[in-house]
């Protein structure tokens, strides 16, 4: 059996807690699988830059579970061809 840190399981549990939220929000499932498989890459090292993603999560998902909250937005950075 896998032993988790307490770091991993904490991610585990904000993950199950965004599954929970979008039962009840149609189209923001695909958005959650997306964005933690996106960075299930990060290595297990790199403690910042988890800490600083499951910080931002948690504010997501306070956000999400708002009644009047309707849509995830995302501002996607581009590559300036000047």
């Amino acid at each position: 059996m896998v032993r988790h840190s307490k770091l991993q399981k904490q991610v585990l549990s904000l993950y199950r807690q965004f599954l929970r939220a979008a039962h009840d929000k149609p189209g923001f499932l695909p958005r959650i699988q997306d964005e933690f498989r996106k960075n299930a890459s990060i290595p297990k090292a790199n403690v910042m830059q988890i800490e600083y993603l499951y910080r931002r999560g948690q504010r997501q998902l306070e956000q999400m579970k708002d009644v009047n909250t309707k849509q995830l937005g995302a501002f996607i950075k581009t590559r300036s061809d000047s």
